[in-house]
């Protein structure tokens, strides 16, 4: 009765010629634009009055339940989707990326899933990403084609709840590219401290945070990993049926009697000292065919994942919606459930285990003559830690090991002798390959972080580059080139592993950027890995060195999966895929399917149909090769984001038990606001503010890449070595802050009272204020 006599009045004041309900209707939702009260005026000629007269028929249909607002202030069918919307990704179906609409409002009913169809030109769209997209209806589903990427402006905010002067709330982000803080508007049951997950509301200027999800303590051990996983939206729990079918996977026969028995060779794992798995192990010997003097063979066996995942299953779809594992000091978050990730696929020391085996012949000059595969069951001798074994290879100490042992009665000796030793001699006729090759060499340090028991930081150190870590690469180079090569010998599917080689753009730049150091850089030459080589051998041991070296680093093109083979330029290799890490990333998993389809290593299907029968690629692999490589790849960049930003978190606390103390420094990077600088053996970058450096003003020599005092003369430039005051250090974002020696004291903005109710909140008060009321200096 109500809406009859509201569709009465709009009747009274509408003029002639004004469009009716069914009009209107199927404008919107037809129009390949967002539809608003603009467009519908625009698409009819309203114009004054009649302006006023649709906007009461649009609320007479949106009570009626005819319509609903949907984002972007566009109308839309109730129940449906509008013509053209705003999207967010939310899941993945095998290839398929779901998305849902930003905003659903329609009461009682679920936001639809809608499949997102890719066309021409992928934009290695993934979960997460928000798409402006034209859908439509599509046998029993929504289909969206997306239009443009969008920038990530209203996803969900992760930071830590803050209490300002009079109480009030503010949330403070953990991601230290964003410098404002940001009100509460809805702080739920959230307390000063808490780690919390919130999402915008409001428009800008005025935006707020309502918060959703209360995380925990911040300084909690794991909590800085969790604060990764939450901010890049990283998988890491396991659906029920995920588990459940691990549980039958691990129980399925090895199959024995039909697999290579290689359990009487003394194969070893070397692994990090802190590794939670072990998918390779290796085993050299001289060969004995005289048709090869001295020459050895060599077996690479890693764990046979695609026996356990396969193609379909829910394994097999959960694995490829995490694309790999990431790696946290604190914790892993695994591809493959815990039942086989560190059980049944780990190449445990002492134990039967299903493997992959690449068997290699290599010559007196290193070069890899021959190549087979086979699926294999072997039984590890040993897991030995990179130390243990180069001490024992350099008569440091005897061999010590973790875990089982399987040959001699005098285990240690029986395994210097029979395993690592030949091992050396294999590696070093491979090492001549790869100095022929003359690789890309940069050799670029890694941070590594320890904690105890209880996740607390014991120190954060560079990792020690010892023989035995480029023996295990080499080897597992070998055997990465062996398994390209073995599938286009039978022209079967390849996800490689492709390097480009460096952009025109990036070669500019580095010329640019060489000739600062007065070192020359022809752009007119063939580009080679060598080319970069003997630039670095040019430099020797100056003191610029490592800052050119992350400079050519830089100018690298990111390496990525693909089924198209365009070449590995800094390994200078011609055909590369990864084929030695199967339980930690997906495109690994791919390539053992194919050796199975392409060299006749299918086994029994498993009793019960408990799981898929076949483990050699599908249809679906197959079809989706050129999609899933697009995938991991992101996924890949996601981990390794992620990894990067927790360790500049642990460094940060770390570090902060010296604020206020001088650390030997470097800078890292030169701008118009100030200079970055690194801590040396430790890394975090941090900023020095020009607002800290005294009254003096500075030019910012551009071309130069430096800092130049107008009174002083003072110069500060890229790769310069100094100390600095550590003036802050917040593990919340990872970001540090410096001052010069001899620059007045700053009071240190951050501190575990900075969470007090009712503590003094902003900028000290002797620092100049640059930005936004609430702004910060950031990197």
């Amino acid at each position: 009765m109500v809406s009859t006599q509201k569709q009465k009045k709009s009747d009274k004041v509408r003029p002639a010629g004004f469009p009716t309900r069914d009009q209107v209707m199927d404008f919107i939702t037809s129009s390949d634009q967002p539809a608003g009260k603009r467009e519908i005026a625009r698409a009819f000629g309203l114009k004054g009055q009649e302006k006023i007269a649709l906007k009461a028929l649009l609320k007479d249909m949106a009570d009626e339940g005819l319509i609903d607002l949907g984002a972007a202030r566009a109308f839309h069918k109730m129940g449906g989707v509008p013509k053209v919307t705003v999207l967010r990704i939310v899941d993945v179906d095998d290839t398929t990326l779901i998305a849902t609409p930003e905003r659903w409002e329609a009461e009682g009913q679920p936001a639809p899933r809608l499949r997102v169809v890719e066309r021409g030109k992928r934009g290695a769209l993934t979960i997460g990403d928000r798409i402006l997209a034209r859908t439509e209806e599509a046998g029993r589903g929504w289909v969206a084609h997306p239009m443009k990427k969008l920038a990530k402006a209203s996803e969900e905010l992760l930071g830590v709840v803050e209490a300002g002067e009079g109480g009030k709330l503010w949330l403070r982000p953990v991601d230290k590219r964003i410098r404002k803080d940001t009100p509460i508007s809805d702080a739920g049951n959230a307390n000063p401290g808490d780690l919390v997950l919130a999402e915008p509301v409001g428009r800008p200027p005025r935006i707020s945070a309502r918060i959703t999800d209360i995380l925990g303590d911040p300084f909690a051990p794991r909590s800085f990993s969790l604060i990764a996983i939450h901010k890049h939206g990283i998988p890491h729990v396991f659906p029920e049926k995920v588990e459940d079918e691990a549980l039958a996977a691990a129980k399925i026969a090895l199959h024995e009697d039909k697999r290579e028995d290689l359990r009487h060779l003394p194969i070893v794992a070397i692994d990090p000292v802190d590794a939670r798995d072990h998918d390779d192990a290796v085993w050299a010997a001289p060969d004995e065919d005289p048709a090869n003097p001295g020459g050895y063979r060599a077996i690479v066996a890693i764990a046979d994942v695609s026996y356990y995942v396969r193609p379909g299953s829910a394994l097999d779809k959960e694995a490829r919606k995490r694309g790999n594992s990431v790696y946290f000091p604190d914790l892993v978050v695994p591809m493959l459930p815990h039942q086989l990730s560190s059980d049944m696929c780990s190449l445990r020391a002492g134990q039967d285990r299903a493997a992959m085996a690449c068997h290699l012949v290599v010559d007196a000059s290193g070069k890899v003559t021959s190549w087979r595969f086979t699926r294999a069951i072997i039984r590890v001798a040993a897991v030995l830690a990179y130390e243990d074994a180069q001490a024992a290879i350099d008569g440091e100490k005897p061999l010590s090991f973790r875990g089982g042992v399987g040959v001699g009665e005098s285990p240690a000796a029986d395994l210097l002798e029979s395993a690592l030793k030949p091992l050396w001699a294999c590696w070093k006729l491979l090492r001549k390959a790869r100095d022929k090759r003359d690789p890309l060499a940069l050799d670029l340090p890694e941070r590594r972080v320890v904690l105890d028991d209880n996740g607390k930081i014991v120190s954060v150190a560079v990792r020690e580059r010892l023989d035995a870590h480029m023996l295990i690469e080499d080897y597992m180079i070998a055997a990465n080139v062996a398994a390209a090569k073995a599938l286009e010998a039978k022209k079967a599917p390849v996800m490689y592993r492709v390097h480009e080689p460096p952009s025109r753009e990036k070669l500019v730049a580095l010329k640019d950027y060489l000739a600062t150091f007065d070192i020359e850089f022809a752009l007119g030459q063939v580009i080679k890995p060598s080319t970069f080589n003997r630039l670095i051998d040019r430099i020797g041991e100056a003191e610029e060195k490592p800052q050119i070296m992350e400079q050519i680093l830089r100018s690298q093109t990111q390496a990525y999966y693909a089924p198209q083979n365009m070449g590995h330029f800094g390994l200078a290799l011609g055909s590369y895929a990864h084929f030695t890490s199967p339980i930690r990333r997906y495109a690994d998993l791919l390539v053992h399917r194919a050796l199975v389809g392409a060299y006749g290593l299918e086994l029994p299907a498993p009793k019960g149909g408990v799981l898929p029968d076949r483990t050699s690629l599908s249809g679906d692999d197959y079809e989706n090769m050129g999609r899933v490589g697009e995938m991991i790849s992101q996924h890949e960049r996601r981990a390794m984001e992620a990894e990067r930003e927790t360790i500049d978190r642990y460094v940060a606390a770390y570090l902060a038990a010296h604020v206020g103390e001088l650390v030997n420094a470097r800078i890292t990077g030169v701008q118009n606001f100030g200079f970055f600088a690194t801590v040396e053996g430790l890394g975090g970058d941090g900023l020095v503010p020009v607002s800290t450096m005294g009254d003096e003003r500075f030019f910012f020599d551009e071309a130069g890449r430096a800092l130049e005092g107008v009174q002083s003369g003072d110069r500060y430039t890229v790769g310069q070595h100094l100390q600095l005051r550590l003036a802050e250090a917040d593990p919340i974002n990872g970001s540090l802050r410096f001052e010069l020696p001899d620059a007045p004291p700053q009071r240190p903005s951050f501190k575990k009272d900075r969470m007090r109710p009712g503590a003094k909140r902003g900028r000290p008060a002797n620092i100049r204020h640059i930005g936004s009321k609430r702004g910060r200096h950031g990197r």
